[in-house]
Order: C-alpha cells, then sequence, then structure tokens
C-alpha cells in the first residue's frame, strides 16, 4: 500500500468522522427545537384561558411534555420537566421547561450534549 492510498484512507475515515458527528449533534438539535416549539404550543394554548374547558393538571402538562418528547427520541423522565403556572383568566401564564442530555457516540469517543428547552421567559 503506498502513501497515496493510505491518505485516501485517512481522509475518508476523518470525513466520516466528522459527518456521523454532525450528523448526530444535528438531528439533537433539530429534535430539541421541536420540542421547544411544542412547549411553546402547549402553554400558550388560549381555551383554558376563555373558559373554554377545564385544561390539564400540572401533571397532564408535565406527562404530555414527555409524551412530545418521545416522538422525537428524546427520553425524560417527570423530575425533569418542570410546570409553573401563574395567574387566572387572561391573565394566566404557562411555563415548561426540560432538562436533559443526550450521548453522542463515536468510535472510541463520547460526550453529552446538555439541552434546557423552555416555553418562554419563567415566571417570577
Amino acid at each position: 500500500m503506498n502513501k497515496r492510498n493510505l491518505k485516501i484512507i485517512a481522509g475518508a475515515a476523518i470525513l466520516f468522522l466528522i459527518c456521523s458527528t454532525g450528523w448526530q449533534i444535528g438531528a439533537c438539535e433539530r429534535a430539541n427545537v421541536e420540542l421547544r416549539e411544542d412547549m411553546h404550543d402547549m402553554a400558550s394554548q388560549l381555551g383554558p384561558r376563555i373558559g373554554y374547558g377545564n385544561g390539564l393538571s400540572d401533571e397532564g402538562f408535565r406527562n404530555e411534555v414527555i409524551r412530545k418528547a418521545s416522538k422525537y427520541d428524546i427520553h425524560l423522565a417527570p423530575e425533569q420537566v418542570t410546570v409553573v403556572r401563574n395567574g387566572e383568566g387572561f391573565q394566566a401564564t404557562m411555563y415548561l421547561a426540560a432538562d436533559y442530555t443526550i450521548p453522542i457516540n463515536l468510535p472510541g469517543f463520547s460526550f453529552r450534549l446538555h439541552f434546557n428547552p423552555q416555553s418562554g421567559t419563567k415566571p417570577d
């Protein structure tokens, strides 16, 4: 095997590692964005604010966040999801957040990415 072939093989291996890492990180980032958008939509639902239906309990919202996260292959435990409600009627606000890490596995090396999607600004 000559040097040229060795360089081609090494270059292909490095390119594969870069693409694999980029693919895994990109997939995790996209799932995080999708979950954050779902949480924002859940927190801004107007029905309970105007008296149309009583909405979900905090536990119900927590379970709904966990269910939506599982659609994106994000595995959450109930203690990783925060639900905060403030006010009533038109003044009602809701804050949803999750806190999780996802492992990125490469040949001979792995690391974890930390995510903290939120539905908006946490109330005081």
